[in-house]
């Protein structure tokens, strides 16, 4: 019986610190630039398609260590994809109506999945989870996986780094001050084009890093792009727009209620996600925390 109630809230937790993991670059830039990254998926693609070409070259089962340092050289890739992206178009999306901003990040979705078809075809791909991740803890009725062991733990990780980073560091002080006002920090002696630069290759890292960190999850296929993104903007929107602290708190309560509610009702999983989301929003239209960017 306890199982019962405890396995749909582990997954639950799961499902939750995927789609943060996923969400954590969206959020971050949405937070200081004011762009909503339609493109944010595609990034995340490349950064799974990457590390699935690199977990080939090497061969054989990975270790933990070596998944590590596969997604983290997959971050880095796609960060320096951020930073070209940044001087050719997001820094002319900055002074221009937030319409324009969601057509040239459509498009610049619609090329990331034009080159992975183009590089890696259009045949699915998968890769296995690492062997020291790939078993199961039993605690009587209830079996959690360890990767999803590790991948909630990751997620509750990333938070709380990036919480420290934002609440405690001369740098989080300084990503909250260009949010509320950019102007301002231009008059103290801050490069704010500079600045700007590095929130967006931080982003654009932050989702290479979870595609591959989530590549044993997926079945790779040029459609990867979409699967998380209406979650990750439901996320965005019910945390309170930019907010980290609202977008973890989103992802647990939003996937947390979709777990149970897809038991309830297993004819229509995934739909409970999206009923939880329009009653928050009924509810709290501002989202969870309001008022505060980061």
């Amino acid at each position: 019986m306890l199982a019962e109630f405890l396995s749909p809230l582990f997954n639950g937790l799961f499902s939750a610190m995927v789609v943060f993991l996923f969400a954590t670059g969206l959020t971050l830039i949405f937070g200081i630039l004011r762009i909503l990254n339609f493109a944010h998926g595609g990034f995340f693609m490349l950064g799974a398609y990457l590390a699935f070409t690199l977990v080939r070259l090497i061969g054989g089962d990975m270790s933990i260590a070596s998944y590590l340092l596969v997604s983290i050289a997959a971050g880095i890739a796609v960060g320096f994809c951020g930073l070209v992206v940044e001087r050719l178009i997001f820094r002319r999306l900055q002074h221009v109506d937030e319409a324009y901003s969601l057509i040239a990040t459509y498009a610049l979705l619609l090329i990331s999945e034009g080159a992975v078809k183009a590089i890696w075809g259009v045949s699915f791909h998968s890769a296995t989870t690492p062997s020291a991740l790939g078993s199961a803890v039993v605690v009587g009725d209830l079996v959690m996986p360890v990767f999803a062991i590790f991948i909630i733990a990751l997620g509750v990780l990333c938070y709380a780094v990036l919480e420290w980073i934002l609440q405690h560091t001369a740098v989080g002080k300084l990503m909250k001050s260009l949010a509320s006002d950019p102007w301002m920090a231009g008059m103290l002696g801050i490069n704010v084009p500079r600045f700007y630069a590095w929130i967006v290759v931080i982003g654009f890292f932050l989702a290479g890093l979870a595609g591959g960190l989530l590549l044993p999850n997926q079945t790779l296929s040029p459609n990867l792009a979409s699967v998380f993104v209406v979650q990750a903007f439901g996320v965005l929107i019910v945390g309170g727009m930019g907010n980290i602290r609202g977008a973890f708190l989103a992802s647990i309560l939003l996937c947390v209620i979709d777990s149970y509610g897809s038991i309830v009702f297993s004819q229509v999983p995934g739909i409970f996600f999206y009923v939880a989301m329009a009653v928050m929003l009924l509810a709290r239209p501002q989202g969870l925390i309001a008022g505060a960017r980061l």
